[in-house]
This record gives C-alpha cells, structure tokens and sequence, in this order.
C-alpha cells in the first residue's frame, strides 16, 4: 500500500485525537499544543535546574555529597525539585518525539518547512546530550556508567584512540575540573537549545509556546505528584570506577542507546545514530512523496477580498496568518472547527481532519477548514468574520456593572453598560468573551437584542468552581470594571422562509432571546417554535417573558420542558429531555430549520437525533456551552 507506514500512523494519530476531544474537548487535547507543552517543560527543567545549580558542590569529592544533601536535607524542596527536574526532562523527550512523529505521519516537512524540520531534528539531540550530560553530575554509580559508556563511545572516533577513556580507569584519574567542565555543558547546551527553540517557531506564523492554562497546571501537578510517590535518589552511593556497576535504576528515555555501547560493535551504535540522523535530515526529500511540487497559486480572502500568496503545500490558515491577517483558528489541527471557510471559486486538498469539525454537508456546501486545506489552484474563500484586518478585528472594550438581578437561585442577569457614547454592534446569536487577569477568557452570549447597543445583557450561570461565575454570585457589585472582546460567533438567525425550531437547555435561552426578540423588531414573520429545557421549575428563570412572546406574536410557541421535576406535582407541563419533546411535537424535520443552544451535552445528545428525523446538515444550527470550571490538581491527565 502506498503511504503505508505514514498513512498507518497518521490513522492513528486521528483516532486518538478523536478520543482525546471526547475526554478533554478540542481546546484542552494535549495532541493539539505538543510544541507549547515541550517549551512549557523546558522552562519547568531550567527553573528546578537554577535551584539545584544553587547548592550543588562543583567538586569531585562535594559533588555526590551535594546532591544527598539535596535530595534528604531538604525533602521538600531540593529533593522534590531534582525528581521533578528529572521527570519534566523525561517528558520533554516524549512530548518532541511525539510532535516529530506527528509532523511525520501528516507529511508536514516539505517545501518551505524543511527549514522547521531540520532544526527540530537538531533539537531532539541536543535535548538528549544536555540529559546524558545531566546523569553525569550526581556522581553516583548511574553517572559513573553514563560518564564511563559516553567517553568509551566518543573513543572510537578518530583522534581519540583510546585516549578519553583512560581519564575514568581510576578515581585519581578525575579532577575538579572535569566538573566544572560537565556544568559548563550542562548549562551551555540548554542555552544553545533555548536559542534554537526560538529560531525553531519563527517559520510558524503566531506559533504558541505556552498551552493553555489547565494543561499546563495539571502537567505540573502530575510531575509533583510523580516526585512524590516516586522521587529520584542517587543509586548504589558514590562512583567508584574500579568497580563497574551491576544494577542500575535505568532511564529509558534518555538512556536508551547506552546498553548498545556494550552489546553492541562501537561502528554499529555510530552507524545507528548518524544513519537515523541522516535519514531524519534527508526525510523532507525523500520518497513517498504527495504529489510533485506545486506552484505557488493567489488566495482572495472576503470579506475586503485580500490577495494572498500560499506557498506549495501551505495551509490556508498559514498563508492568510503570514499575510497578517486576522483570522479565526485554535487547534491548528482539524479538531475544533473554528476556522471554517467557505471556498467560492477554486479547488482545494481538505487535507485530515475530525468528521465532527468537518462534515460531509458542510463539505457539500463548500466549506472546508483553513487550517487543513491547501490550495491546488487559485483560490477564492470568505471567512465569516466582521474583517480579515487586525484593526478592524474583535475589538477590547471596558465597561462597568450597572446592575445585577437575581433571575433564579443559581441564574444572574448582569447589565454592563459601555462608556458614554460607545456602542458594540453586534448581531443576535453572538457573544463576548470576558477577559480575566491573568488573560484566560470566558464566553457568554448577548442576551438583548442588537439595536440596545449601548449595554450588554447577560445571563450569569453560577458553575461550581467557576472562576469568574463564583466571582459574580460572591463578590462582584454593582460599578465594578469588566473588560471584554467581541462580538464574536456565527450562531446567527439564517435568512430563509423556513419554520424555526430553537432549542435552549438552561442558559442557552440567552443567545435565543437575542435573536427572538430582534426576529420581532425586524417584523419576521416565520413560525417559530421555543423548547426549554432545564432541570426544574425555577430554573425557567424568564418564563414570564417567554409566555408574553406566545401572547403577543402569533407566529410563536413556547414549549418548557422539566428534566428532574418528578417530585413537582403541580407542574402540569412537558417532562423530561428537551429535544425528545420537540421530537415528540415535530417527528418529520425535513422542512425545518433548528438552531440548539445549550450545554455541550445537550448538544451533542440532540443533534445526532434530529438529523435521523429529516434534519439537513445545512439547516442545523448548534452552539455548545463548555464551563471552565477551576482546576482540579488532584486529578492529572492521562
């Protein structure tokens, strides 16, 4: 088969993203962020390194005596430190294996990413010589070894003869100065890798090297957690090179190679090493390869219809991003969905992605995802976005708390009102996203209509551990300074002359306000249909509003819909999971359109049944809620 080994393993890399989306959601798939987690680990190895560097005795005699003061005079600092130390370098190598493996199985090393490929190459070993290098300063019987195999393995070049190796026969034979020179390259080389690092991300227009928050608590949390059930100590006491060493504690992941040195002819470990590196180096050029090179072809980009250049190979996303173009994108990877574009003129490679993001309906309608698609010819694509320019791009605003309103024990309306003068437009069905302190963003829909433009409307769901959504219900007061960006989103009233079903479970009534009650401004006359569904009766925290929109507007049914309402006896309305009772009421959705908003689980669990009940693809609307609730140190990812 050909692209067999690639295409083997390019499967295998989807099927796991896929799982890691269901368990962790595409914004927190540690597949997605491998490069911002390697730099997030390197900086976790620099600072416990700087610490351990502060105590540690550069001396022959003091350098093992050194270390065991760490490691069991100060417990819970030094020695915690060093196994994390040690850990985080561990994970650093298989967070760059597997990100090379990846770029591999996707065949993203060719054309003008040759030049990423190569210097991630030379990182993978300067990593692995600043590890090597690492074992050796213990001087314990580990490093005696990893010294004692290293300097033997670096013997049979030539010039050497024989002549390194004879410095580590006896233990008079090593001086002081052999440790300051291991601490000069144990120091120097991270630097050097750190340099490369940065040289490594420039060809990757706005590369991201930290991940996202929770990833990175719960990497640190697991490597504490590792460093205390299982901590590094220094093996069989101090190196005595007279005596070889019999039983090793070993490490894998940097050590790898080193048994070889003794089972293996000294040319045969040489020749794995450079013939893998020369491999690796030339795999931009080697066969199997997709296709001959391509010329470069013209993307016009709306709105504004923006020439851009793509380069052989390069994804949509990359072109329109080196152009400086704002553009919407996250994953970077197939998996989220939010760089669809619809393609008007041209063809395009769809490139790998996850169904979900991507369906065969939306593929129907020209749509594709930027991030995976290159151009096979001139190409002419629009974003739905208000501008592709930075400076007409979401914008940060500042307003204040005007006022708060208790709608339901666990429901907040809160009013923002904008400084005198501004106003945001925006279109029903969109949201904003609050900016914390510390940068992290939370989303919450517009729930007034667009033409009261000069304050913001939103409902405020307490989520148990929620950051911002505690900070309201605990602490927040009327006056008090919200930042925020937007408008952002496409969950936007369609036009057409088809009868609108909406469907909100809790809180995801508010974009639906939004867009009923401009659909009533604008004197829409389409039929529409409203099912709520919430758990209990106070959670129908504007039923009032709801049944006033039935009353006056012929063209609207509201439908609420009790999930947990078994011991409410005097509620004499529908039961159990809202998008069931639509079902019940509409089992033919042939002729409709739907637009679900809700919580990811609502969502997910609706959809799918609507479209086995007539539903197309193309008149599915959904917007998923996903509360970010506060991280849970105890548990770390898998």
């Amino acid at each position: 088969m050909r692209f067999g080994p690639q295409r083997l393993l390019r499967t295998g890399f989807m099927h796991a993203e896929a799982v890691f989306n269901r368990a962790f959601g595409d914004k927190l798939n540690p597949l997605y962020h491998l490069g911002a987690l390697t730099f997030f680990l390197f900086w976790i190895v620099a600072g416990t390194g700087l610490y351990l560097y502060a105590f540690f005795d550069t001396s022959v005699q003091g350098a093992f005596r050194s270390v065991e003061a760490l490691t069991h005079g100060q417990r819970y600092a030094g020695g915690i430190l060093r196994s994390v130390h040690r850990y985080a370098s561990d994970a650093m190598v298989v967070t760059m294996l597997i990100h090379l493996l990846r770029y591999w199985a996707f065949d993203r090393m060719r054309g003008f990413r040759w030049f990423s490929w190569m210097t991630g190459v030379v990182l993978v070993w300067l990593v692995f010589a600043a590890g090597v290098n690492g074992f050796m300063l213990p001087w314990d019987r580990l490093a005696q070894f990893v010294t004692q195999a290293s300097f033997e393995w670096l013997d049979w070049l030539p010039g050497f003869g024989g002549k390194l190796v004879r410095n580590f026969i006896y233990d008079h034979s090593v001086s002081d100065r052999l440790f300051s020179l291991l601490v000069f390259i144990h120091i120097g080389v991270p630097l050097l890798t750190l340099l490369l690092m940065w040289v490594h991300v420039q060809r990757v227009p706005k590369a991201t090297t930290q991940p996202p928050r929770p990833i990175a608590i719960s990497v640190a949390v697991m490597l504490v957690l590792l460093a205390l059930v299982q901590p590094v100590v220094s093996q069989g006491g101090p190196a005595h090179l007279a005596q070889a060493p019999t039983v090793l504690d070993f490490d894998w992941y940097l050590l790898a190679l080193y048994p070889l040195v003794y089972v293996w002819p000294l040319n045969g470990v040489w020749a794995l090493v450079l013939g893998a590196t020369a491999v690796l180096a030339a795999a931009p050029w080697l066969p199997p390869r997709r296709g001959g090179q391509a010329a470069p072809h013209r993307l016009t980009m709306h709105p504004g219809a923006l020439a851009v250049a793509a380069r052989s190979g390069e994804t949509l996303l990359e072109a329109g991003l080196r152009a400086g173009l704002t553009l919407p994108y996250d994953c970077r990877a197939g998996g989220c969905g939010v760089c669809v574009c619809t393609v008007l003129n041209g063809r395009v490679d769809h490139g790998n992605y996850q169904p979900a993001a991507l369906t065969e309906a939306m593929r129907a309608q020209g749509q594709t995802l930027m991030c995976c698609a290159t151009a096979l010819e001139d190409v002419e694509l629009e974003v739905d976005v208000e501008s592709l320019s930075a400076a007409d791009a979401a914008q940060r605003m500042r307003g204040t708390v005007e006022s708060m309103e208790r709608l339901a024990p666990e429901v907040i309306r809160l009013w923002v009102k904008l400084p005198e003068g501004q106003r945001v437009d925006f279109t029903a069905g969109q949201y904003i996203n609050i900016l914390l302190e510390d940068g992290a963003r939370r989303a919450f829909s517009f729930a007034n209509a667009p033409h009261d433009n000069a304050r913001i409307e939103l409902h405020v769901r307490l989520v148990p551990g929620g950051r911002f959504t505690t900070h309201v219900f605990e602490r927040m007061r009327p006056g008090d300074a919200i930042e925020f960006e937007g408008p952002i989103g496409r969950f936007t009233l369609r036009e057409s002359e088809r009868p609108i079903l909406f469907i909100a479970g809790a809180t995801g009534f508010a974009p639906i306000k939004s867009i009923v009650e401009d659909a009533f401004r604008r004197g829409i006359r389409r039929q529409m249909w409203l099912y709520w569904g919430v758990r209990e009766r106070k959670d129908l925290y504007m039923v009032d509003l709801a049944e006033r929109w039935q009353h006056d507007h012929p063209n609207f049914r509201f439908v609420p819909v009790l999930s947990d309402a078994d011991d409410d006896t005097g509620w004499q309305g529908r039961r159990g999971l809202v998008h069931q009772a639509l079902l019940i009421d509409h089992p033919d959705l042939s002729g409709f359109e739907v637009y679900a908003c809700g919580s990811t689980r609502m969502v997910e669990a609706a959809v799918p049944d609507f479209l086995t009940h007539g539903l197309a693809e193309q008149f599915c609307f959904s917007d998923a809620f996903t509360p970010t609730p506060a991280p849970q140190p105890a548990v770390p990812p898998a």
